[in-house]
């Protein structure tokens, strides 16, 4: 069933993906208390740096990937081609960065950065090289093979920053522990898919390229909206501001890893549906996607209520200038949830260039708010602009999916969500708490989300038989 396989996937990417929360979480906090504001906030820039610098490298041709191999009968081909042109785009990206990073480090005022750039470069073609091997397995619909790569990363990216940082290593040796980490994944992803490297059986160039650049240049387009926090340091930011922004940013996570763990099988999965002429079952899923991505509210505006109390159970008192920053940029998150899903259904609906089309304006506005609010509110303003923008984009995307394909968020949906949440953010500013009750609080709040859900008959009877399917034994 085509509805389950790509639930599954999505959950399974999801579980994998969600490690994040448990790994990511632990090592945040770990590296946040054992190196202070500042040497935090240096790792995070540099981090949130490289981390851009890569998905943009491997973002050309991610989404054309999962597409075109979902499509193929032989995936080999396709496969074997994006597998060298990233791992050649990698290597060109890692010398280019070894030459900028001493230009970077004066660009934001910090002269260590120089070494940790040049330290970090070594990752990129190991990351490139994995992403590809990962689109490749999303787009052969190998969502549990995909799901155990990304959990594989993020807990040997966990077990080897802590050891690395207790020896006494700091910032390079939490470094040093992601490129292993990426090492590790990289192997696991051999377990499942070799794509040869110096095949001569190409997949044309050509295809690749006009289908791709479009989707490379909205990938690019987001990439650099959502440099906020290098634009905050730039922009005059300190590095405890920085690590402050990073901290908010880490706590908005659980969105992003919902929507990136979404978007790869839907594309596989709607791209497989209008190559074989089934527009019914693929008509269901899309409406069923745009649906939840309204589900989201309540649970960002139980975020905005708890988010001092969020902060200072997870980063501790000195991170609390982090909450009013995490009240906006969970908005954000939300708007770029809204965002993915549309660009991946327009993706598999052949129209590439319109994803460019939409996101394109995002990077001037987001310049220009940046450059008159950053200088007055700081990173306060870096995430008011972020908010703001994403905000107006998610309109323009949601009217073109609905030009696109006549799907539209039902008004049921937007009004019963919208009443969902008012009632919990009201329960939620009524229930002050700390420490443990806080985990009660927070699951206790998101059973009555549910709840009012469920009375509201917001779930269709199929989505919650689809639901009780997967607790079934069976095939997929």
């Amino acid at each position: 069933m085509t509805g389950r396989h790509l639930m599954i996937g999505t959950i399974s990417i999801f579980i994998a993906d969600a490690l994040i929360l448990p790994t990511g979480f632990i090592t945040a906090v770990f590296l946040a208390r054992s190196l202070g504001p500042v040497n935090y906030g240096l790792f995070a820039l540099a981090s949130t740096l490289i981390s851009w610098i890569e998905w943009t490298s491997t973002s050309a041709f991610s989404g054309t990937t999962v597409k075109f191999v979902a499509e193929e009968a032989d995936w080999q081909t396709v496969g074997n081609t994006v597998a060298q042109l990233h791992l050649m785009v990698g290597i060109v990206v890692m010398v280019l960065l070894w030459l900028m990073a001493a230009p970077l480090s004066r660009v934001f005022d910090e002269p260590s950065m120089t070494g940790y750039l040049k330290l970090f470069a070594a990752e990129i073609p190991v990351f490139c090289l994995t992403r590809a091997n990962c689109y490749i397995l999303v787009g052969m619909g190998r969502f549990k093979e995909r799901a155990r790569v990304s959990a594989c990363r993020l807990i040997s990216r966990l077990i080897l920053i802590v050891l690395f940082v207790e020896t006494g290593f700091s910032v390079k040796g939490a470094i040093v522990a992601t490129v292993g980490s990426s090492l590790i994944e990289w192997g696991m992803t051999l377990l499942y898919v070799r794509p040869s490297l110096f095949s001569k059986h190409h997949f044309p160039l050509r295809r690749l390229w006009d289908f791709g650049l479009p989707l490379f240049m909205s990938s690019l387009s987001l990439r650099i909206f959502g440099m906020d926090m290098l634009a905050l340091k730039i922009l005059g930011g300190t590095a405890a501001q920085v690590g402050f922004y990073s901290a908010a940013t880490n706590l908005a996570m659980p969105f992003s890893l919902i929507s990136d763990s979404l978007t790869p099988p839907l594309l596989s999965t709607l791209s497989r549906l209008f190559s074989e002429k089934e527009y019914a079952k693929a008509d269901e899923i899309g409406k069923s996607v745009i649906r939840s991505a309204f589900w989201l509210m309540p649970f960002a505006v139980v975020t905005v209520a708890a988010g001092s109390e969020i902060v200072r159970f997870i980063f501790g008192e000195a991170f609390l200038p982090a909450g009013p920053i995490l009240s906006l940029l969970i908005f954000s998150a939300t708007a770029l949830f809204v965002i993915k899903v549309s660009i991946a259904i327009l993706t598999a609906l052949d129209k590439p260039r319109w994803t460019f089309i939409l996101t394109g304006p995002m990077v001037p506005a987001a310049i220009a708010g940046h450059l008159f609010l950053i200088p007055r509110w700081n990173a306060l303003g870096a995430a008011f602009v972020t908010t703001i923008v994403g905000t107006l984009a998610v309109m323009a995307f949601l009217f073109a999916v609905y030009r696109a394909w006549r799907i539209f968020p039902p008004l049921k949906t937007i009004l019963k969500t919208t009443a969902c949440s008012v009632t919990v953010y009201t329960l939620t500013l009524l229930w002050p708490a700390s420490g443990l009750m806080l985990i009660v609080k927070l699951i206790s709040l998101t059973l009555v989300i549910l709840l009012i859900f469920r009375l509201f008959g917001e779930f269709t009877d199929r989505e919650i038989a689809l639901i009780r399917s997967l607790f079934q034994r069976g095939k997929d």
